[in-house]
Order: structure tokens, then C-alpha cells, then sequence
């Protein structure tokens, strides 16, 4: 089905067989997850790549310690690495296999440039600076797997660290929780019980909720694009049936976001987080990173693998029209929105301007629709219906960065005095920025459409709401105060 007035296809039949296609193609069915399963086991010409993945664990598969428990990953690289970018070609057009490429040749970048500041991170020192120098093994493969694969050449969320880096313990038991594991990790993460584990796994238990997400999404699209086709009230009833798959898919997603504080603790996270931090922002890389024989040896930066870069809450955010402030915080979230599968990226931006030129918001809101004779009690109770499902959406995109708030105040905030987050953002100041935004908008809409008083009041649930969201403003307003007095940065 195509995204209407535009020429973007979402998929229904995700095509898992045909290796032509990028691996990352939104659908109704996986949603944001990769088309496929992602590939596990890479060709034998990358025979020295697999072994040193496997070496490379701080806890190994066999449960011995690997060159990252002591500090011989780097050494292991430049004994017993080659150049393979070569061998990259062979499968240029195999997207998926590249996109496994990318992946593993990211993990070892990664663990290569970050690898001095683990060590020193366990001896309960400061970061220090990472490795300034990838040397050609790394930097030309992982760049050419990059370029075909539509990606920065460095870890991201979704094409490697989180939505390509699980596998299936029994193919036949599906997307089960208790059947995912790891394909590559840092530390103890090929243990499924390990909190490494935890915190990447959970993220693909969520993203397994994203199919509903989208499909609900296009419903109301398509019945705000057929307009001149449906009679009015059956337009207005597609629509919330819409909005009512939203609320739905997320209210999933946030209960599945709330196990993270069982299946990965807050005082493990900041072992692993070490090797997935980016180089722009970061101290451990002040001037950047050479990647050898790339960019005429001139240095290079990205921004490290986060949540954040997740399409689930962009999607939301673009669809309910949420207004960001005009801040510095806000640019970065802009720049976040490179670091995901070019296929997302274009999904996003169709998705936003369709939402515009159909008006969503308004339809769902219809101010001032209370004021026309002509509605009768049942259009009435419809409007009624698309406003509270319209404030729902927003409260669990609220929820949602709430609990993102609380998890960065826990395992973060609470662990260590480091200034940014793997992205690069700052820790105190940037998830407050998007959570302020959202609780903003659903107070202005609230207060518009008449939330809590007056005839069109949308009852007790929508009340609880915005008490909820009075309380965590003032809250919220509070907490990242006391938390930028502690840490003498400015809250603006």
C-alpha cells in the first residue's frame, strides 16, 4: 500500500527471500524490524572477521574471557586482520548480507576505538581518550558496507547494534522474548540473562510492536485521503478505528519498554555503554577519528547508537504534528534523525507532510464543530471519540519519554558524572526538551477542545490524563533543575 499523495510504499508482504531489496523497508506487518530475520553467520572469505567477533567478548560463548577483558582486541586486529573490502564487493548485491557486514564490521570498530577506555573505565578511572586511528582493515570495509547498506559508517541503533543483532534460539518459536539472542555483544551479552542482553533485547520486543503502529497510522490516512469517497460519519469512523490501532500498538510498546528495569540493571548498564558511544560530542574523541585511506586522512565524527534513533516515536511525533521548541536541543534531535535506514528516514518525511496536507490534526480536533446545528448527537459523539483517542496517542508518546526520563536519571544520571549520552546529547537537558514539548501540546489541546469541563468533556480517563501530565511538569521542571545545579550545567 502506498502512503497517500505520495509515492512511498509500505509493505505488506515484506519479501523476506529477496536479497535485492535493502533489510530495513517499513511494513504492516514487522513494522520497523528488518524484513527478515538478520543473518547470523557471515560467508567463509570473512573467516577472520567471525573469529575475532567471537574472541572478542569480555565473556565469551564458551564463558572464558575475551580480548576486550584484557585489553588485546587492538593488538588481535593489527596481527590478524586483513584488508577484506575486496571480498565486500562479492556481495554488493546482496543487501542483507551487506547490511550483516556492516553490522559486525561496526562492532569491531567500535570495540577497537573504545577499547583504552573500557580499560581504564574498569579500574574505576576516567574514560580517557579512545583510539583516534581505525586503521584500512576496519576503516574501508566498514565504509564501503556503509555505502551500500545506506548507513554512517559507524554502529547504529537499527541496522546494527539493536534491530539486526538478534536471532532466533528456535525459528519455529518466533519473536518470544525468552527465544531472542544476541548475535554480537561487548561484555556478557551472549548470556541471555546478562543485562547487556536485556537492554538490546527489550528493544526488539518493543520494535515487534511497530507493525500495529504503522498500520494504524495508514488507516487514518487513508480515510482522511478519502474524503470524496466515504460518506462523512463512516470517514470519521475509519479514522478513529485508526487512531484506536495507535493507542493500542503503544500502550504495547511502553508495557514492554517497562521490563527493561528487570532484564537489564541500572548499575550494568554503564559497563557495556562504554563501547557504544559515538565520537562527536565526546571527550574520549576530541578531534575526531582518522579513518585510514577514507577522506583524505582528514578526521571524522558520527554520533553514537542510541534509542533515541528508534522510528516508532519520530512516527508518532510527525503524525500528531507535535511542535518541538526552536532550541539547540531540538537541532539535535534533527541530527539524530540521519543515523536510521534510509527507508525509515523517507517514511518519516512523507508520513509528516502527508499528515499536513490532509489536515489530520484538525480533523481530529474539529474545533468549534460543538457550535454547528447540523451535527447530530452521533457526529458529536464521534468527534468526541476522535479528540480522546487523539489525546491518548500523545499520552503514550508522554509515557513513553517519561519512563526514557526515568531510565536516564537511573542508569545514567544516578551512575556516572559523564556529561553525554552515547548520541551525544547532553544528559541532563536533551530527553526533558521532547517530553516538555509533548506535555505542552496536550495541554494547549486539552484546554481547546475542552478536555475537563464544558459539553464536549471527554470523561474521567482523559481527566486522569492531564492531572498526570499537571504533576509531571512540575515534577520534571524540578528534577532537571537539581540535577543541572549538581552538575554546573545550564538548563536552557
Amino acid at each position: 500500500m502506498f502512503i497517500p499523495k505520495s509515492s512511498f510504499e509500505v509493505l505488506e508482504d515484506t519479501k523476506p527471500d529477496d536479497a535485492s531489496l535493502p533489510a530495513f523497508m517499513v511494513s504492516t506487518t514487522r513494522g520497523f524490524l528488518p524484513r527478515m530475520d538478520p543473518i547470523v553467520t557471515l560467508p567463509p572469505e570473512f573467516e577472520a572477521v567471525e573469529n575475532l567477533l567471537q574472541s572478542m567478548p569480555v565473556r565469551t560463548q564458551s564463558g572464558k574471557p575475551g580480548l576486550l577483558a584484557t585489553g588485546q582486541l587492538g593488538d588481535a586486529v593489527h596481527r590478524d586482520l586483513p584488508d577484506l573490502t575486496e571480498q565486500v564487493e562479492k556481495y554488493r548485491d546482496n543487501l542483507p548480507m551487506m547490511n550483516a557486514l556492516y553490522r559486525d564490521y561496526s562492532f569491531l570498530a567500535s570495540a577497537f576505538l573504545l577499547e583504552p577506555c573500557h580499560m581504564r573505565f574498569i579500574k574505576g578511572e576516567p574514560y580517557g581518550l579512545g583510539r583516534s586511528f581505525l586503521p584500512a582493515q576496519l576503516s574501508r570495509p566498514i565504509v564501503r558496507c556503509s555505502e551500500l547498506a545506506g548507513f554512517k559508517p559507524f554502529m547504529e541503533y537499527a541496522g546494527s547494534y539493536a534491530l539486526f543483532n538478534y536471532r532466533l534460539q528456535n525459528p519455529d518459536a518466533g519473536l518470544e522474548y525468552s527465544n531472542l539472542r544476541l548475535i554480537r555483544a561487548f561484555e556478557h551479552g551472549l548470556d541471555p540473562t546478562s543485562s547487556e542482553a536485556g537492554f538490546v533485547l527489550v528493544h526488539v520486543d518493543m520494535v515487534k510492536n511497530s507493525g500495529p503502529l504503522v498500520h494504524g497510522t495508514m488507516s487514518c490516512l487513508r480515510a482522511l485521503d478519502e474524503g470524496d469517497i466515504l460518506p462523512a460519519r463512516e470517514r470519521r469512523k475509519a479514522f478513529n478505528e485508526g487512531l484506536s490501532d495507535i493507542v493500542g500498538a503503544m500502550q504495547k510498546v511502553n508495557g514492554v519498554m517497562e521490563t527493561m528495569w528487570i532484564k537489564s540493571k541500572p548499575r550494568s548498564y554503564t559497563s557495556f555503554r562504554t563501547f557504544i558511544f559515538g565520537i562527536t560530542s565526546q571527550s574520549m574523541f576530541p578531534d575526531g577519528v582518522v579513518y585510514e585511506g577514507v577522506n583524505d586522512g582528514k578526521p571524522l565524527s558520527f554520533r553514537g547508537e542510541s534509542g533515541a534513533n528508534d522510528t516508532m516515536i519520530p512516527l508518532m511525533d510527525n503524525f500528531l504534528q507535535v511542535q518541538m521548541p526552536d532550541t539547540p536541543l531540538t537541532e539535535i534531535l534533527k541530527d539524530f534523525r540521519d543515523y536510521r535506514p534510509s527507508n525509515h528516514r523517507q517514511f518519516l518525511l512523507e508520513v509528516k507532510k502527508c499528515s499536513e496536507e490532509l489536515n489530520a490534526k484538525d480533523f481530529a480536533l474539529a474545533i468549534g464543530v460543538e457550535r454547528d446545528s447540523s451535527m447530530t448527537a452521533e457526529d458529536l459523539y464521534l468527534v468526541k471519540e476522535s479528540r480522546s483517542l487523539w489525546l491518548k496517542a500523545l499520552d503514550q508518546v508522554r509515557d513513553f519519554r517519561w519512563r526514557h526520563w526515568c531510565f536516564a536519571r537511573e542508569y545514567i544520571l544516578k551512575q556516572t558524572s559523564h556529561p553525554t549520552a552515547t548520541g551525544g546529547s547532553p544528559i541532563v537537558t536533551w530527553l526533558p526538551n521532547q517530553l516538555q514539548a509533548v506535555m505542552e501540546e496536550m495541554t494547549e489541546i486539552s484546554d481547546s477542545v475542552g478536555a475537563r469541563t464544558g459539553p464536549m468533556e471527554l470523561g474521567q480517563d482523559c481527566e486522569d490524563i492531564m492531572d498526570l501530565v499537571d504533576r509531571q511538569r512540575q515534577g520534571l521542571r524540578k528534577e532537571v533543575e537539581k540535577y543541572c545545579q549538581e552538575r554546573g550545567v545550564s538548563a536552557n
